[in-house]
């Protein structure tokens, strides 16, 4: 194996694991519900593994993009993993590549500046880092025809698989919950139109289910 050899599969490995990492990132992120918990772990610890996982991804991606570079079987410009269609080589694929290594860092950014940039502007940005992976898995399906095939390709609808079961179950969680108005409303429309009981007299009886269809 020479030295252009292992930066091809350098490139590969470390292309692949960040998908994994940002699969990751971004199921964890629609699991968590809006205090930022799940399910036996508190938010501190969610909070952290989100963030540790977010920055192990970017570290993966740098590599990834170092190696790409680096790699002399074709020609790829440093600045075209930041800049979209700075490259001439997969050029659309690659600037996809671009778009999602821009949003993460912008994710990355604002969080770091959370208590000095406005919270609007904070979360607009965060949710529009959610269009990071689909991004990303287009540019990985597309620059990649190792995943295009074998097991990779197994990997890599595992992935979708994985993100799309959390959507799906976010969507199910919020259609059960209850607004906090909506169920308060609800008791005070109960207890408006609930019999009332004068002490000193008997109540009313319960009536049946079929008496109450009649």
């Amino acid at each position: 194996m020479n030295v252009t050899t292992a930066f091809w599969y350098a490139s590969r490995a470390t292309g692949i694991v960040a998908l994994l990492l940002l699969t990751a990132v971004l199921v964890l992120g629609i699991l968590a519900n809006r205090q930022g918990r799940l399910p036996g772990l508190p938010r501190f610890a969610v909070t952290s593994l989100h963030r540790n996982l977010s920055l192990l991804s970017v570290a993966f991606i740098v590599v990834h993009v170092i190696t790409a570079v680096l790699d002399t079987f074709v020609s790829i410009p440093l600045a075209a993993g930041v800049i979209p269609f700075a490259s001439g080589y997969e050029r659309l694929w690659l600037a996809l590549g671009a778009i999602s290594f821009d949003l993460m860092l912008a994710m990355i950014i604002t969080s770091l500046l959370r208590g000095r940039i406005n919270r609007v502007l904070w979360r607009a940005i965060h949710l529009l880092a959610y269009l990071s992976w689909p991004i990303a898995f287009a540019h990985s399906i597309g620059a990649s025809k190792d995943l295009q095939q074998g097991w990779l390709l197994g990997l890599s609808v595992a992935c979708a698989v994985g993100v799309g079961a959390a959507v799906v179950w976010r969507l199910a969680s919020a259609a059960r919950q209850v607004p906090r108005a909506a169920r308060v409303a609800t008791v005070f429309s109960e207890a408006e139109h609930a019999p009332q009981h004068v002490p000193g007299t008997a109540r009313p009886a319960r009536r049946t289910p079929d008496e109450v269809s009649r």
